[in-house]
């Protein structure tokens, strides 16, 4: 068992800090294999590089260790293969962990950090959630029927983490709870049984979730949501969790016109950083239910672009009405493209668009109707002068 000892280090310049140590090499949210093992290899001199098993296909997977101390913390990304956001972020902290600045040496002193940065890299090819026998990893934690969820099952026990940090993205349908604003970074701290109790471990995720997030309203005000905690013991958060170990669930999601994650990954960063100092000071021992309850919880509200006043033909009947559009994300020709299908129609109430189109009564038309179908691409012209392609209004 280990025991903290209370310390303070100077406030870091979060931002000066990320932009120092950005991985360059990365960027964009189609995040391979092959993009992250010749970053990785810089590392290997230092022995802090392992491939520790391999994917269905056969696929490496590594881990990288780094520090001495005594507190133990396991992170591992991309356990779905197409959530890459924090894998940028790992990169660039792994940048930050090979500096020899004051934080980072205390830092290695009192932890020992153990990485997985890409758990599912069949999925990550292939840009899906599953892994190459389509199964959800994060749903795989009862049975342990897959290669990956059997080798980070193996990690746990062999490393017996402290704290689990567990990373993954969200989509841009969340907003902050009852807000116009997305839901940049959410967090969990997941429950170890139905009854959705609060014991020591989870109390502690808890109060780690609510330091990094007095530290993140400093950048993003109102943009941090808390997901819903209903126990699903077939995910890997609620069993570490009810194996005695405090886990967080972090969700990298939407900021502001920012569908390549670049903005995000600097506030997963934060995150990361944040939570590091919270746990290297100490600062989890009192009781922040209360601050972390008062982190919004994920709404369901947005779609990425909502058009609104729109005149369409319906049964013979014109009428106005609104419709909504959403990005899909398609690997075409070894590029992510990001196509815009009609998703909704109807008056939309209380949903959003991170774009918005005011039509004022001008009428729908495209190649093949009067009227706006789902799944369909969004290509249509309103009116007699604006075109959109993709979704977006042509110039």
């Amino acid at each position: 068992m280990f025991t903290f000892v209370e310390q303070k280090l100077t406030q870091m310049n979060y931002l000066s800090v990320f932009e120092k140590n950005k991985e360059t090499a990365l960027a964009g949210r189609y995040i391979t294999l092959q993009d992250i093992e010749p970053i990785l290899g810089k590392h290997i001199a230092k022995n802090e590089i392992q491939v520790i098993g391999n994917s269905v296909l056969e696929k490496s997977i590594y881990s990288y260790q780094v520090g001495t101390g005594s507190v133990k913390i396991l992170l591992w990304s991309q356990m779905h293969g197409n959530e890459s956001t924090t894998t940028k972020a790992l990169f660039d902290l792994f940048n930050f962990l090979d500096s020899d600045v004051e934080e980072v040496k205390k830092w290695k002193e009192k932890f020992t950090f153990y990485f997985i940065p890409m758990l599912n890299p069949d999925g990550a090819e292939s840009y899906t959630r599953e892994n190459a026998n389509q199964i959800d990893l994060n749903r795989d934690f009862v049975h342990l029927s897959q290669p990956e969820s059997l080798l980070l099952m193996k990690i746990f026990n062999e490393f017996k983490p402290n704290f689990c940090f567990n990373l993954h993205d969200q989509r841009t349908i969340f907003a902050a709870g009852k807000t116009k604003n997305p839901a940049t970074v959410s967090f969990l701290a997941p429950s170890h049984n139905e009854e959705r109790e609060i014991n020591e471990i989870r109390q502690k995720a808890i109060n780690l979730i609510a330091g990094i997030n007095k530290e993140l309203q400093q950048f993003i005000p109102n943009q941090v949501g808390r997901f819903d905690d209903g126990f699903n013991r077939n995910c890997v958060g609620d069993t570490f969790q009810q194996m005695g170990v405090p886990t967080v669930l972090f969700e990298a999601g939407h900021f502001q016109h920012d569908y390549e994650r670049e903005e995000t990954r600097k506030y997963v960063f934060i995150s990361l950083l944040s939570g590091f100092q919270v746990l290297y000071e100490n600062d989890i021992v009192d009781n922040k239910i209360d601050d972390y309850l008062k982190i919004p919880q994920n709404n369901v509200c947005f779609f990425d672009i909502v058009y609104r006043n729109v005149k369409i033909n319906y049964d013979n009947s014109k009428l106005i009405t609104n419709f909504a559009a959403q990005f899909k994300e398609e690997i075409i020709g070894n590029q992510l493209v990001f196509n815009a299908y009609v998703s909704s129609v109807g008056d939309l109430d209380g949903f959003y668009g991170h774009l918005e189109y005011d039509a004022q009564g001008d009428s729908y038309q495209d190649e093949n109707d009067n009227f706006p179908k789902i799944n369909e691409k969004a290509n249509f012209t309103l009116g007699k002068n604006s075109k959109f392609v993709n979704g977006l209004l042509k110039n």
